[in-house]
């Protein structure tokens, strides 16, 4: 029997700084049974502009992903969770009174984040692999917040040797443009979380959010750190 049609939307992020989790993305949802479409024209969800309240940029860029999305079938899954969220709670908002506001709506309803997607939709039974790894796991601010990621990453790294990690679900001050127009404060948010980290005695931290990782990996790779950045489709997909 074939498995669920999905739309991956893997964001401006990975297909420009990380492509490897884009190429993990698609062999997670591979292995869970899933017939993966990947439309090309899609772009950036709007969030950074959004964020500073720049609507019209925002909007601008929202548009063309929306309505490339709007054209296919199926579940839209995203290893993200803030642009899961901008997509799912924020287009109404860009939206509202346009043209575009019944295809928002649409659009919405149908975008999904990697983890959410596999525990509560398809209730896959993958787990994560990390032989030889004590991990420790971020859960990022838009995921844990706005969509209630939590247990799903819990369950899918059910079979790792887990690190306890303090304030595992405190922000890592990157925020987006937060990082760049306000620096100081973002850099010690982050070495808090990286003092902790590095008391925890974990050697890979894992986390559903390329942004997050790619900020606190510049902080680990400054240090010195031998500690391994992987995002969580890395560990589920098998792939290098």
């Amino acid at each position: 029997m074939e498995g669920p049609q999905v739309q991956l939307f893997v964001t401006c992020l990975v297909d420009s700084l990380a492509p490897e989790v884009g190429r993990a993305t698609l062999s997670t949802l591979e292995k869970a049974g899933c017939r993966v479409d990947f439309p090309l024209e899609q772009g950036c969800c709007g969030q950074p502009a959004f964020n500073v309240g720049l609507m019209d940029d925002a909007r601008t860029m929202a548009a063309q992903t929306l309505d490339v999305l709007d054209e296919t079938e199926g579940t839209i899954v995203v290893p993200s969770g803030s642009c899961t969220a901008m997509i799912a709670h924020h287009y109404a908002t860009l939206f509202a009174g346009s043209d575009r506001e019944e295809k928002a709506a649409r659009v919405s309803a149908r975008v999904r984040e990697l983890t959410q997607f596999l525990v509560d939709d398809l209730d896959a039974q993958l787990t994560a692999s990390c032989d030889g790894c004590k991990v420790a796991y971020h859960y990022s601010c838009h995921g844990l917040r706005e969509l209630g990621l939590e247990r799903q990453a819990d369950r899918l790294l059910g079979e790792t040797e887990r690190a306890v990690l303090a304030g595992d679900k405190e922000c890592c001050g990157f925020g987006g443009l937060f990082a760049v127009e306000m620096p100081a404060v973002s850099t010690a948010i982050m070495d808090a979380k990286l003092d902790r980290l590095e008391a925890s005695g974990a050697d890979t931290l894992v986390g559903g959010d390329v942004s997050c990782l790619m900020h606190l990996e510049g902080g680990l790779r400054r240090r010195g750190s031998d500690v391994v950045v992987r995002h969580i489709a890395e560990l589920l997909g098998d792939v290098e």
